[in-house]
């Protein structure tokens, strides 16, 4: 039904709806905004931010803070304000004082001042503003565009996630940044050494002293071996990390003995990735229903890195605290608070304004738009992060290979890299980007023809009118890509139909395989062409941990078990190359490209150092504001 007074009135106590039943009558007679307004939940979300602003004032910011966040919320006062605009009527009384706070909810300004200042980030309280924006000093506020599904570190396999769990944990080792530039080789953390036996099968680690958990409680060779097992235990996406543990010793509390039952040429760079977090063992005091404590760490921490979580409200802000306890050099950055913001107008805005200090959700052609304003620094890195689209190998039309050819064909990967990411990448031409060692120059990858592939679509028999494709959105580029994907396919005679769905629906669906067609993302947790040509393509990580095309191809796994425990890299480097031959012929994927990473934030931020180890983390320990 249409939005009218008498609904407005039906949800709106009596006395308060002045304002409320005005902009319903508003919208009701507008004709651009009816398809919007058969949702009740649309109004209704942002005449109860009225309402709590109007009754509360400023003690009601942090909640009319959640009725900002809403999508609905914003896209209602964005067509408010458009309709008012085009209509030239007049406001009621006190509507023009109205308009002028609702603008000040789509610059972000009033969104900035409720966080900030009211839910306890240590704005206005600790440190003086920097950069002529509202965030302090010692504070860093990221824009999130999208909500992590779970916080602990044994389940977790999104970048998204690990953004806020990485500064909470100290790991074995870490990678390397060398003059302010980050490396893709490990050094020392938690361990001082390490030494491998000659048959690879044994590494014996020495802790270093002093590392002490944010409860008091020292990191010993037991922590070590308690959080590495819980992994296992889990038997979650980063438990495929350790599948080659056979046993973990401690002969003593400063001595962590792993006995691998073959061995595996990346292990020791799998002990830097997120999964190998080490966890206070009293996790389990907060276990519940033998879950090893997994529910309590997906909004907390038990680390014993930089910082810790302090504050968790679910859909809105996630703020971490430098922890006392830490055994590092102490941060210059106190707070850390990522805020939920979708809208990557919004997002643009705050950063703008100096609301927030990064935003990870702008597409490329607005940023490209920030780079002549002096107060943002947009950072332009080379990286290993690649585009694909998954093809579900275990379902029709898609498990027919040579209809697979026919896709890899129609799609015109110029238009894609242009349109998608603005230019700012190269096309991705098999399983292995550009930049990892391993890779097969002679491959050229599939180009765009449309005539091959009408003539291949005959020859696989599928009589295919149209095809869906699965996407969230969860990088700033998917929806262009998308766009482009459907236009592609239209010229070949079948219709793409675009689901966009949540993100935790999207790796949910990735996972059982409950797709056609889905838009990908993938970036390297180590330097090893393993972690894409092992994830991907053996069937041994079907779903989510990494081969969510459901690909199978029985010489293709046992030539990828075959390098993995090969230590000579050469011979490992012509099994991946063949791999990679054996990869184009099939595809299974579509290979679109692998891009340039755009990361916009304020100048005043001083330290940042992009890792494509660590894509979407940011070393908050070693940055600074000036």
């Amino acid at each position: 039904m249409y939005i009218d007074k008498e609904t407005t009135e039906s949800f709106l106590p009596q006395g308060k709806k002045g304002f409320c039943v005005f902009m319903a009558k508003r919208l009701h007679s507008s004709s651009m905004t009816a398809a919007f307004f058969r949702k009740e939940a649309l109004i209704h979300s942002l005449s109860a931010f009225i309402l709590e602003f109007l009754g509360n004032a400023r003690n009601g910011m942090t909640q009319i803070a959640s009725y900002l966040r809403s999508p609905m919320t914003r896209q209602c006062i964005k067509i408010f304000m458009k309709a008012d605009s085009m209509s030239g009527s007049v406001l009621p009384k006190g509507g023009k004082t109205m308009k002028k706070l609702l603008k000040a909810v789509l610059t972000g300004s009033l969104l900035g001042l409720s966080i900030l200042g009211f839910a306890g980030c240590g704005g206005g309280q600790s440190g003086s503003s920097s950069g002529g924006g509202s965030v302090p000093k010692d504070t860093i506020v990221v824009g999130m565009s999208v909500d992590p599904e779970t916080l602990d570190p044994a389940v977790t396999m999104d970048n998204k996630g690990w953004q806020i769990t990485y500064p909470a944990y100290e790991r074995l080792v870490k990678y390397k940044v060398v003059d302010g530039k980050a490396t893709t080789e490990v050094e020392p953390s938690l361990a001082k050494s390490w030494t491998v036996s000659d048959d690879g099968l044994t590494w014996t680690f020495t802790l270093n002293e002093g590392h002490k958990f944010a409860d008091g409680s020292p990191v010993d060779a037991k922590a070590v071996k308690f959080s590495i097992e819980r992994v296992q235990k889990m038997k979650k996406g980063p438990s495929d990390y350790f599948k080659v543990v056979k046993s973990i010793d401690t002969p003593d509390d400063k001595t962590v003995i792993f006995q691998l039952d073959k061995p595996f040429a990346p292990f020791l760079y799998t002990l830097a990735v997120n999964g190998s977090s080490i966890v206070n063992p009293k996790v389990m005091d907060q276990a519940k229903d033998n879950d090893m404590g997994s529910s309590y760490l997906a909004t907390h921490t038990m680390g014993s890195g930089a910082y810790e979580i302090t504050s968790y409200t679910p859909s809105q802000s996630i703020k971490l605290d430098v922890q006392k306890n830490y055994s590092g050099k102490a941060p210059s950055i106190k707070h850390i608070l990522f805020n939920s913001i979708k809208d990557p107008s919004a997002q643009r805005l705050q950063l703008e304004k100096g609301d927030i200090d990064i935003a990870e959700g702008i597409p490329m052609d607005q940023i490209d738009q920030l780079k002549d304003n002096k107060a943002i620094h947009v950072y332009e890195d080379p990286s290993l992060l690649c585009s694909i689209v998954y093809l579900n190998n275990q379902k029709l039309p898609t498990s027919n290979k040579v209809f697979r050819q026919a896709l890899s064909y129609a799609i015109d990967y110029n238009a894609i890299i242009d349109g998608a990411v603005k230019g700012r990448g190269q096309q991705l031409t098999s399983a292995v980007p550009e930049g990892m060692w391993g890779k097969d120059e002679s491959i050229k990858g599939y180009s765009y023809n449309l005539d091959k592939a009408k003539e291949l679509l005959a020859k696989s028999g599928e009589n295919v009118t149209e095809i869906n494709l699965l996407y969230s959105g969860h990088a700033a580029f998917d929806e262009a890509e998308a766009l482009i994907i459907q236009n592609n396919l239209q010229q070949l005679g079948i219709k793409v139909n675009l689901e966009k769905v949540a993100w935790a629906t999207f790796r949910q669906r990735a996972d059982k395989g409950d797709f056609q067609m889905a838009l990908g993302t993938w970036s390297p947790d180590y330097s090893d062409p393993q972690f894409f040509l092992s994830y991907w393509l053996d069937s041994s990580y079907w779903g989510l941990p990494g081969n969510r095309s459901f690909y199978k191809n029985d010489e293709v796994d046992s030539l990828l078990r075959e390098a993995e425990v090969m230590t000579d890299k050469d011979g490992r480097t012509a099994i991946y190359k063949k791999v990679q031959q054996i990869a184009f012929d099939d595809a299974p994927y579509l290979f679109l490209f692998q891009t340039k990473v755009l990361t916009p934030m304020r100048a005043n931020i001083k330290g940042f150092a992009y890792n494509p180890m660590l894509d979407s983390m940011y070393d908050f320990e070693h940055l600074s504001k000036e």
